[in-house]
């Protein structure tokens, strides 16, 4: 078992979670430059809780990949495999979000969402392996 996980880090699926988690951060950091201060009544951006969302969602890619091949019983496999579709349907939806906020860096979303549908064609491959 720890040698199949050992080896896990160098999938090409795990390699892409891991860069989807780095690009999120820094698109996230980008746009909170831009959303974080208040708006002249005093509101805050509601846009900067889906940048956070789009890190949060990315750093558990990898994480739940690694509960999934680390589980020893299918039910468990798939209950994580299921989380993984979830999780990278939301990143897809943050991103849209993201999309109309009011900032230079959403241009970068679209970076973000060609490399999630990258993830998307490992991850059915890596489906069929569980």
């Amino acid at each position: 078992m720890y040698h199949k996980s050992n080896s896990y880090f160098n999938s090409a699926i795990y390699k892409k979670a891991q860069e989807i988690g780095m690009l999120s951060k820094h698109i996230s950091d980008y746009l909170n430059t831009d959303l974080a201060p208040l708006s002249e009544n005093g509101q805050e951006n509601p846009d900067i809780y889906f940048s956070g969302d789009i890190v949060q969602h990315s750093i558990s890619l990898s994480t739940e990949l690694l509960k999934a091949e680390a589980s020893s019983f299918s039910e468990k496999k798939y209950f994580h495999a299921h989380t993984l579709e979830w999780l990278t349907y939301r990143l897809t939806q943050n991103c849209k979000r993201l999309e109309h906020c009011s900032s230079n860096g959403r241009d970068f979303l679209l970076i973000l969402k060609k490399e999630i549908k990258k993830f998307k064609k490992l991850q059915k491959k890596w489906m069929l392996t569980l």
